[in-house]
């Protein structure tokens, strides 16, 4: 082998994942500029080597390809890291001390933001009113976002702000809870949270710059080097691709970005933006859209009434007709389209709109998706095949959320189906896998983790919900980048290491292969290289 041009970065390891097979082996990689120039033994790339060459040996320690979040928040992400957590929480009374202490330590703030509540994790599992927030913290505006993100807590002086009463009408798609009396509880579902989010996010350019960079920098930390951020709550208050743009131009983009703004029917922009934003870091990347809600809110679409309000099943975002609509026409332009559905009655509408696109303009490689798919029909399983739809799974919800509570929602029968991961592969789905952030953490072993254990929230041994629906970790990781990288038109250059391909490599701690799965979770990245660039390196 005659090579003139030496490598700027030579890794090797016993343990590489290229993704082609199940099982990692010894290998040695070459990087030159952004590519993988080389893969083979130690000696065959010694050849490589030059003076300003940079060598990483590894002993056990995996080498893979980065990770690829296929579904995620950036800009929600970013707000989350400079606000309260309050996942720990195990009261109303505590949350309520918690924002109460935090409001102390950012006194400049207008507004006290705080994330990842969850009431089914208190004691009584009651929905919080605002008077618990009103008794701590009555004259600043307080928005607290539920742990799914489509509903929030206020106080009364975030309700003021905003102009809301209890004379306020509620969104076609949401509600401001009232208790008996037709008083606002606090509470607002869906929809209704946009009128808050319109003051609780007004952040001027530079804060809103800072935070996504530090977002970045926790994507790089994770081994994330490909993020897929999609259409969201508040996204059209909060989205600002053009700081991505922006940040790019600066060289301070350390992931790729896949963006995805709403499916409305305006396709004059959505081509503007196709045309707009086109780089290897930075791209459009389709159109996405909310079909239904969540199991926990009672906004999740089912075929059948819920188990434990037998008076509802939910209902769409929009009417199904025109959401069939913007699917058929968005299609014909060559668009593809991802939906939020997680009840199994807007599983089957998305996949009744992709049915009709196809009959209409005719089959062909849009690789449309489906996200989360927490409920499945038995009739629906095979038409994700049929169909060449994705299903966009992230596994950790499983944990984040209360068994108890969609058991008491969905019945056992439909339980069943829950979180259908194992159940969509074997029926030959596309599988990508993602996070939601900040719907969850960014990290990625946590979701790896859940997919090959299904260990439920209370993490005890023997805990498992829907073992059957376990995939092997061969195929968790696989999800995590092949999958994602397929699922937005780039397997031929992301997704496996292969000679050629962008070099979006990751270095862990340990081999993932050869550790109990309890340690997955404590894995740590020792190295990131996205695009040939040494994005993080563990410090010593």
């Amino acid at each position: 082998m005659i090579n003139f041009r030496k490598a700027d970065v030579v890794l090797s390891s016993n343990t590489v994942f290229t993704g082609l097979t199940n099982t990692p082996e010894p290998a040695t990689i070459a990087i030159i500029n952004n590519k993988i120039a080389a893969i083979g033994t130690e000696e065959e790339i010694s050849s490589f080597i030059g003076d300003n060459t940079k060598i990483y040996r590894y002993q056990n320690q995996l080498i893979m390809p980065g990770f690829h979040d296929f579904h995620l928040h950036i800009i929600l992400g970013s707000i989350e890291l400079d606000s309260i957590s309050l996942v720990n929480a195990k009261s109303e009374e505590e949350v309520a001390e918690m924002v109460l202490q935090f409001a102390y330590t950012r006194p400049e703030d207008d507004w006290i933001i705080g994330f990842s509540w969850e009431n089914e994790n208190w004691e009584n599992k009651q929905l919080p009113t605002r008077a618990s927030l009103d008794r701590v913290l009555p004259d600043r505006p307080v928005i607290l976002t539920h742990t799914e993100l489509h509903y929030a807590w206020v106080n009364s002086k975030a309700l003021e702000v905003m102009g809301i009463g209890r004379d306020t009408e509620n969104p076609p798609f949401g509600e401001f809870a009232k208790d008996e009396n037709g008083e606002l509880t606090g509470i607002i579902y869906e929809d209704a949270m946009e009128l808050i989010s319109k003051g609780a996010y007004n952040f001027s350019r530079e804060k809103k710059k800072q935070m996504v960079k530090n977002f970045f920098k926790m994507a790089a930390k994770y081994g994330v080097t490909s993020l897929n951020d999609l259409y969201g709550p508040s996204s059209e208050i909060i989205d600002d691709f053009e700081l991505y743009k922006h940040l790019e131009d600066l060289g301070d983009l350390t992931t790729r970005i896949h963006f995805y703004p709403a499916l409305n029917g305006d396709l004059e922009q959505a081509k503007k933006l196709r045309d707009t934003y086109k780089t290897d870091l930075l791209q459009f990347s389709g159109l996405k859209q909310f079909i239904d809600g969540v199991i926990t809110g009672y906004t999740a679409y089912l075929l059948e009434p819920y188990a434990d309000n037998p008076k509802i099943r939910g209902n769409t975002t929009f009417p199904p007709e025109l959401i069939k609509k913007w699917v058929v026409d968005a299609d014909k332009e060559g668009f593809r389209i991802r939906f939020h559905a997680v009840g199994d009655a807007s599983v089957r509408l998305a996949l009744d709109a992709f049915e009709e696109a196809q009959k209409i303009n005719g089959l062909r490689d849009s690789r449309h998706t489906i996200e989360h798919i927490e409920i499945i029909h038995p009739d629906d399983i095979s038409r994700f095949h049929q169909y060449g739809v994705i299903a966009s799974v992230q596994p950790y919800h499983l944990a984040a959320l209360e068994r108890d509570a969609y058991l008491s929602r969905l019945g056992s029968e439909r339980d069943k189906l829950t979180f259908p991961l194992n159940t969509l592969k074997t029926a030959r789905a596309k599988l990508a896998l993602g996070s939601d952030c900040p719907v969850v953490p960014l990290n990625p072993m946590l979701e790896i983790y859940r997919a090959i254990t299904r260990m439920d929230s209370t993490n005890e041994s023997g805990k498992i919900w829907n073992a059957h629906e376990c995939i092997t970790l061969a195929d968790a990781l696989k999800a995590y980048t092949y999958g994602s990288a397929f699922g937005t038109f780039r397997e031929h250059e992301l997704g496996t290491l292969e000679v050629g391909k962008l070099a979006d490599i990751i270095v862990l701690d340990r081999n993932l292969f050869e550790v109990p799965a309890e340690e997955i979770p404590e894995t740590r990245v020792e190295l990131t290289i996205m695009n040939g660039t040494i994005a993080f390196q563990q410090e010593k």
